[in-house]
C-alpha cells in the first residue's frame, strides 16, 4: 500500500462511519495529513498491523477502529518487564513497547468506552489498556473487552497473554 491508497482507504472508512465524527470534514483531515507526514507514516503501520485506524470524535484522534483486536497485535503480554519476567514460554513482543515503536499510545479505561459508544468492537477478543502505576506496580495490568452488549473491564498479570488479546492504540494529529 501507498500514500495515496492509504489516504483513499482512511477516506472512506471517514464516510462510510460518519457518526465517529459528525462535525469535521474529511478535507480538514487530508489538510492536516498532508502536512504532517511523519504521522501518515504512523498510521500505515496502523493499518497494516489490522488496526482500521478511524477518526472518533471531534478533536482529531485516530484511533483503531476493527471489529475485533488488531490481529497483527495479538498474543502479547503488557510491558518489557512483564516479558522479561518470563522465565517460559514467553511472547513474541509486549504492548506497550510495541505501540511506542509505531508510535501510538494505548488507549485508556475511559477512551475504550469511548470507542465502544460507537459500537461494539472486541466482541470475541480483549484489548489491554494503560493501565495505572498503582495496578502495574503490584503486577497487574487491565484489559477490556465488550460481552453481552455491555463494556467490561478486568485485570489479568501483566505477564499473562492470550491469542486473542492484543491492544488498540491512538494518534492525535
Amino acid at each position: 500500500m501507498n500514500q495515496e491508497e492509504l489516504i483513499t482507504a482512511l477516506e472512506d472508512r471517514f464516510i462510510k462511519n460518519k457518526n465517529r465524527h459528525e462535525q469535521l470534514t474529511w478535507q480538514e483531515i487530508k489538510e492536516k495529513l498532508i502536512a504532517q507526514p511523519d504521522k501518515i507514516a504512523i498510521l500505515f503501520k496502523m493499518e497494516a498491523s489490522g488496526g482500521e485506524p478511524d477518526i472518533l470524535g471531534n478533536d482529531f484522534i485516530f484511533v483503531d477502529c476493527s471489529p475485533e483486536t488488531p490481529i497483527g497485535r495479538r498474543s502479547i503480554c503488557y510491558d518489557r518487564l512483564a516479558l522479561d519476567s518470563r522465565k517460559k514460554n514467553k511472547p513474541a513482543n509486549d504492548a506497550i513497547t510495541m505501540a511506542k515503536d509505531m508510535g501510538i499510545e494505548l488507549l485508556t479505561e475511559t477512551e475504550y468506552a469511548t470507542l465502544q459508544s460507537y459500537g461494539e468492537f472486541d466482541t470475541k477478543t480483549s484489548s489491554w489498556i494503560k493501565t495505572p502505576d498503582d495496578i502495574r506496580n503490584l503486577g497487574g495490568a487491565l484489559f477490556c473487552d465488550c460481552r453481552y452488549g455491555r463494556v467490561f473491564t478486568y485485570h489479568n498479570g501483566a505477564d499473562s497473554y492470550y491469542s486473542a488479546r492484543g491492544f488498540r492504540g491512538k494518534l492525535i494529529l
